[in-house]
């Protein structure tokens, strides 16, 4: 039964499997980008991925849906190798959904109804079903009706963010992959972004990759962290796990969140916290706990 029960867990996720990228193989230029990836990415999960520019992130997840080709190792999509002859990259594609950095890249129709329908329309579906996933993929990514009939290239930065959201979820993919989704956003955007995804992930059991540069987002939002040094996976594990070693991190010129260098503080002042807070709410709970306990 066990054994069932992990095969069909294997169906519904992506394995990396000694995955290696080279640029400028066989020339003077020859650099890793990646260097012998093992990753098991599970149906369900909120990823958070980090890393330095020039880690590896970026080229990582252009291989999770075929933009990039391993020099070396595989890549399997429920049990199948996506570089195998005859695997089928377009329907991989809109299985596993990437929303790039900037979204002027995705956007190019004249109205935003017309661009959040351009990836069902690729599929070949019929006109209804084209229909009903533009308007449900515009309403998850909260797209306002006022904006159907905009040109895309008229609209506020967070609102092209989330018509680039809208054209990938039409797709209806498995795994959502978001490449600095809240780059260049003010504060505000950048909260109603993240919420925003953290709604489609929560409503919507997709497996969510959210790539950032912000250990107080991935903090907050993620179950998962995998940080990513020189094309290396340098640790994965839960939010917890990972700032816990906030001095490993500094090593190679990352840092845990504000919250836990304060939790580190208070704890150094005597205060009986059981270990330290990744998030501000995180923090507040342990507060409260510790000043209950006191009072006790």
């Amino acid at each position: 039964m066990d054994t069932e029960k992990k095969n069909r867990d294997l169906q519904e996720c992506m394995v990396l499997d000694h995955v290696s990228y080279v640029y400028g193989a066989g020339t003077a230029y020859e650099k890793y980008a990646l260097q012998d990836i093992n990753l098991v990415l599970q149906k369900g999960e909120f990823i958070g991925l980090i890393g330095h520019t020039g880690s590896g992130k970026s080229t990582l997840v252009q291989h999770l849906n075929g933009l990039l080709s391993p020099t070396s190792g595989h890549i399997y999509y429920r049990g199948n190798d996506i570089g195998a002859a005859g695997f089928n990259k377009k329907e991989l594609r809109s299985k596993v959904g990437l929303v790039f950095q900037y979204p002027e890249h995705q956007l190019f129709e004249t109205t935003v109804v017309k661009d959040v329908a351009f990836g069902p329309k690729n599929m070949g579906l019929p006109q209804l079903e084209i229909d009903m996933r533009t308007f449900a993929a515009l309403k998850e990514a909260g797209v306002g009706e006022d904006l159907y009939d905009a040109s895309p290239f008229e609209l506020s930065g967070g609102q092209k963010r989330r018509v680039a959201i809208a054209g990938v979820l039409a797709m209806q993919p498995d795994i959502l992959i978001l490449d600095e989704p809240t780059a260049g956003l003010d504060p505000r955007g950048r909260d109603e972004i993240l919420d925003r995804i953290a709604k489609i992930h929560a409503e919507g059991n997709r497996t969510v990759i959210l790539v950032s540069h912000s250990m107080e987002d991935v903090a907050e939002y993620a179950s998962r962290l995998i940080v990513m040094n020189s094309g290396r996976v340098f640790c994965d594990g839960t939010p917890k796990e990972v700032f816990e070693e906030y001095k490993e991190l500094e090593k190679i010129g990352l840092a845990a969140p504000q919250v836990t260098y304060l939790s580190e503080a208070l704890r150094a002042d005597g205060v009986a916290l059981p270990y330290n807070a990744t998030t501000v709410e995180e923090a507040r709970e342990l507060l409260l706990a510790d000043w209950r306990g006191g009072r006790g």
